[in-house]
């Protein structure tokens, strides 16, 4: 049994409301957008995902990172993961991830997470993506019981919780 439904076709361009910003699925091409994102919040980064993730470590590569989005852009195809870029409308700039990943631990169907840049922390283009991911998860992916990882639940509760066998 998979995560998810065969017949699903996965978003490829989401606005974000009332911004000129936009998510669609990353690729191995964005690392020139990606790794100055990464990098640039990677101190904030770290405390959000080092824990259970081990990322972004600091002495990430741009290699490194062109790999991890290869990684990402293989898993997207096959539908085992998706990380979604936030771009701006000329896709110039990277300026956050949303992540969708079959749940690791029990009591969810899918886990998604999100972060933006540090410029965007407090700003109302992170207000429109938190308000957005949630509702976008509702209306446009197959999930009953999602888990919003670090929003609904705190990621040292997820981390303690069983591992899905």
């Amino acid at each position: 049994m998979t995560w998810l439904p065969d017949e699903f076709v996965h978003p490829v361009h989401v606005p974000v409301p009332d911004t000129a910003l936009h998510l669609r699925p990353i690729r191995e091409a964005d690392t020139p957008l990606d790794y100055p994102a990464v990098m640039g919040s990677r101190e904030r980064l770290w405390e959000i995902f080092g824990p259970a993730w081990a990322w972004p470590s600091e002495t990430m590569t741009y290699e490194e990172d062109r790999v991890d989005l290869l990684r990402h852009e293989k898993e997207i195809a096959a539908h085992q993961s998706f990380n979604y870029a936030l771009l701006d409308e000329g896709e110039t700039a990277i300026l956050g991830c949303v992540y969708i990943d079959p749940p690791e631990r029990t009591g969810s169907d899918g886990e998604v997470s999100w972060w933006v840049v540090d410029g965007l922390v407090g700003s109302e283009a992170e207000a429109a993506v938190d308000a957005l991911v949630p509702q976008w998860i509702a209306a446009d992916w197959p999930f009953r019981q999602p888990r919003y990882l670090g929003r609904d639940i705190a990621w040292q509760d997820w981390l303690s919780l069983p591992r899905v066998s």
